[in-house]
């Protein structure tokens, strides 16, 4: 008597608690005004520095009232020293904006929490550039204390509390969470576990789960038993 063939193997049945990859959920729009805010906020730097470095006059004026004693080539080469610092100081702040804009919007949470930390330091900016307006001393105090600087460093750093806000709204918190293996929706494509990078995975045993079940009855043959 022939016994039964066991049948072909599953067709990759769906196990609970088996997960491949998640996908990553789509930009926020907050995430996404919040980069836009960013690449504004690098523009206004770059305005700032610009006009900053077009100040040498004043900058010259400020020194000489400070130091009435330094000759004028000692004057040239403090005001040569300050605006070179000035425009490498100008283009590492507008490097930092626009890593901060693509970085948050690629939904890296140490990114939201990087443009935090420069926008408490942009605050304590402000409160110099506030100061200086004021009549506060530094060789770019008359840099500073003019109307179109103290304007673009209120708008920048309004553009940044702006940028926070998005970024930890409630709407943009699930985008910086990092993805979760095990949420529903999420099917791998084969069930058999343990399988090696670039194989397809064996399957079950015959008798083990997923496997096709062997009969538990088996046929008897009647030439086992002859009869007497």
């Amino acid at each position: 008597m022939a016994y039964p063939q066991p049948g072909p193997p599953p067709a990759y049945p769906q196990y609970p608690g088996q997960t491949g990859m998640p996908a990553k959920p789509p930009i926020p729009r907050t995430v996404q005004n919040a980069f836009y805010l960013m690449l504004a906020g690098a523009g206004l730097t770059l305005i700032s520095a610009i006009i900053g470095l077009t100040q040498t006059s004043a900058i010259r004026d400020t020194i000489r009232t400070q130091h009435p004693d330094y000759s004028s080539a000692k004057v040239d080469t403090a005001v040569h020293a300050g605006v070179a610092f000035a425009a490498v100081f100008g283009l590492i702040e507008v490097g930092l904006w626009v890593w901060m804009a693509f970085a948050n919007r690629n939904g890296r949470n140490w990114a939201r929490i990087v443009a935090t930390v420069f926008f408490g330091i942009s605050c304590l900016s402000v409160i110099g550039l506030l100061a200086a307006s004021a009549g506060g001393s530094g060789p770019f105090s008359a840099q500073k204390a003019s109307g179109v600087g103290v304007a673009l460093g209120i708008i920048t750093w309004l553009i940044g509390l702006a940028t926070i806000i998005l970024l930890w709204n409630k709407q943009s918190g699930p985008y910086f969470k990092p993805p979760q293996f095990g949420a529903p929706g999420y099917a791998a494509p084969y069930p058999y576990p343990y399988a090696a990078p670039g194989q397809q995975p064996t399957p079950p045993a015959p008798g083990q789960p997923g496997g096709p079940q062997v009969p538990q009855d088996q046929p008897t043959d009647p030439w086992s038993n002859p009869p007497q």
